[in-house]
């Protein structure tokens, strides 16, 4: 019998609604090299790599009448050039072209009979760069038997030096798929579960007729510290123009700055650089929150959910494997003081919160996320969003993922990743998310938000530099 989708992520398929697609995605943005990047070079790779995360030659197949909750099943029609695609900006390729054509693409469902994921290699940006967006279901990125995509295409040194320090590249392994199940197998698996697990039938039923929630907070395992949190805020999230009911289309922006900026406040505060993270964004929402004429007084907040790669005492880093990231995303509720005109002591609260919920947690370090399993922030900002799923949405206005990266550069097939910018999945109600990664030397923010309730994401996106030099020029 093909492997069964686990509860939790069974309930990532019936979350998804036409306003709330499950995928997360990721732009990374590449400098062409000498020897040329292409769609064909980049098809290559993906078939080179693909064996590395099976499940992506995977689709969902659904057991009739809901017997049972769906299994994986090989794509006996698997075409890898179905999920990669090609798209290019018209001249001159702006910045701008690009989040333009990323929203528009986010914003489209995956295609349910298919294995859960795209890839769009995107040409003709200015200054001889192309781009890279990544789309996968949150159902099928659970950090232990699946990763992104994302993670796997890229390299430490570029192909001149690869055959010495990296063995993955080659060429593609013959692939046989395993026949698809009938219907009639399907059920009988159903039923032969039923009669060893009766319990299962009740929660097939409970998620299968919506309450995938509660499904959620029933199997979240290694996320229950998130719904621990749940049941701790007993107020609801600050009333905000962050949460409205949203359409089916999206706006994108982003942010760049540079990590030693935060690292030098860091220093000077006696913070984390997390804590300089969220007190950017504080310092952002608030001004955009003022530049719309929104009423911001002295007491005013917007709580965030952050989700946070964290690892436990016993862990020992350089025995960490891929296996080991499903249960190392911790998530808290922060309430990000808004009303407060001071950055520094913007900065004191957000750090006094901070400490409190990561007393018993240690960040895991970028050296330790890259033996993780190579490139770890795509598959931590999809575990990041797949917590976020499970909590309730009257609790928290916005997420926010953050990830480290490595401080040293990448390669897909020669081609230099220069930038990498999350792209979060908005919940129900919730009009903006925002993701950030840092990676060789730079913080990238993704702003994710709602084509009608946020078509000035752009400015607060523009904001960000503002809060971080206010904080910056506290430093001596």
């Amino acid at each position: 019998m093909p492997p069964r989708l686990s509860p939790l992520d069974a309930s990532f398929l019936y979350l998804e609604q036409p306003t709330t697609p499950m995928h997360v995605g990721g732009v990374s943005i590449f400098e062409r090299p000498p020897s040329g990047f292409d769609y064909d070079a980049l098809v290559d790779l993906v078939e080179q790599r693909i064996a590395l995360v099976p499940r992506y030659r995977q689709k969902v197949r659904h057991v009739p009448a809901n017997l049972a909750r769906p299994v994986w099943v090989d794509d006996v029609d698997f075409d890898v050039a179905y999920h990669v695609r090609r798209s290019a900006l018209p001249k001159p390729g702006s910045d701008e072209q690009l989040t333009e054509l990323v929203a528009r693409l986010v914003s489209r469902p995956l295609d349910p009979t298919r294995p859960l994921w795209e890839m769009y290699l995107v040409e003709g940006l200015e200054r001889d760069r192309s781009a890279i967006l990544t789309k996968t279901h949150q159902a099928m990125v659970d950090g232990i038997s699946a990763i992104d995509i994302g993670q796997v295409i890229l390299d430490v040194a570029a192909p001149s030096e690869e055959s010495a320090t990296n063995g993955r590249a080659g060429h593609p392994e013959l692939w046989m798929p395993r026949p698809e199940p009938t219907d009639v197998q399907l059920v009988m698996g159903a039923v032969a579960e039923a009669v060893a697990r009766p319990g299962m039938v009740l929660e097939t039923a409970v998620a299968a007729a919506g309450d995938a929630v509660a499904t959620v907070g029933k199997v979240a395992g290694g996320f229950a510290q998130v719904f621990s949190m749940a049941r701790a805020a007993s107020r609801r999230a600050p009333g905000t123009p962050l949460n409205v009911d949203i359409s089916t289309q999206r706006r994108f922006a982003v942010a760049r700055t540079e990590l030693e900026d935060y690292r030098r406040v860091r220093a000077a505060h006696g913070c984390t650089v997390n804590d300089v993270v969220l007190s950017v964004v504080a310092g952002a929402l608030r001004d955009w929150l003022l530049s719309r004429g929104e009423p911001v007084t002295a007491s005013s907040t917007v709580r965030a959910m952050v989700p946070l790669s964290v690892r436990g005492e016993a862990d020992v880093p350089s025995t960490a494997t891929a296996g080991s990231l499903g249960n190392r995303v911790s998530s808290f509720i922060v309430d990000l003081p808004v009303g407060e005109p001071s950055p520094v002591v913007r900065l004191h609260h957000v750090t006094h919160a901070m400490r409190e919920h990561t007393a018993s947690a240690h960040s895991v370090g970028a050296d330790t996320l890259v033996r993780i399993g190579g490139f770890a922030p795509p598959t931590l900002h999809a575990l990041g969003a797949r917590a976020a799923s499970g909590m309730s949405k009257r609790i928290f206005n916005l997420v926010v993922t953050n990830v480290p990266g490595p401080q040293f550069p990448l390669y897909a097939a020669g081609a230099r990743m220069l930038e990498m910018f999350p792209v979060v999945p908005l919940a129900k109600g919730q009009a903006l998310a925002i993701g950030l990664t840092s990676y060789d030397g730079g913080v990238y923010y993704g702003f994710n938000g709602d084509r009608d309730a946020m078509p000035d994401v752009d400015v607060l996106a523009g904001l960000v530099d503002e809060a971080l030099d206010e904080l910056v020029g506290t430093v001596s």
